[in-house]
């Protein structure tokens, strides 16, 4: 009798993701044709996240699907400088400033959330971009 091999099995199994997977919510938005992204930058946290739920609130009030607030890296400047003019030239002090960001995306937004979003008074501190 011949000697047969049997097939052997692995005891580790891998799993195969595909890309619906993976990202589904990626797929999407690149779909979409029509989307409003729009991007907060603010030195202080709690004003950019009220800004946000205001943008997000405008933005459920209408019924449109929102992806967000996303945050983004906080961008960090930190400078040195001398203490002394002239004498102490070792001795230095150090500053830094953050620059906190959000990202929101609306998805297929109406002619009735631009314009609401226009007409919305965000805080002096928060920087706002929007990009169709």
């Amino acid at each position: 009798m011949p000697a047969t091999k049997k097939p052997t099995t692995t005891t580790r199994k891998t799993a195969v993701k595909s890309a619906s997977a993976v990202k589904p919510a990626a797929r999407q938005i690149k779909g979409e044709l029509a989307r409003l992204r729009i991007k907060l930058r603010a030195y202080d946290h709690k004003i950019i996240d009220n800004s946000a739920h205001q943008i997000i609130d405008i933005a459920n009030r209408y019924g449109a699907e929102i992806i967000g607030p996303i945050p983004l890296p906080t961008e960090i400047l930190k400078y040195t400088v001398n203490r002394s003019s002239f004498v102490h030239k070792n001795a230095r002090e150090q500053f830094e400033m953050r620059v906190h960001k959000r990202l929101i995306d609306i998805l297929n937004p109406s002619q009735e959330i631009v314009e609401a979003l226009r007409e919305l008074n965000l805080p002096s501190g928060v920087d706002i971009t929007v990009k169709i």
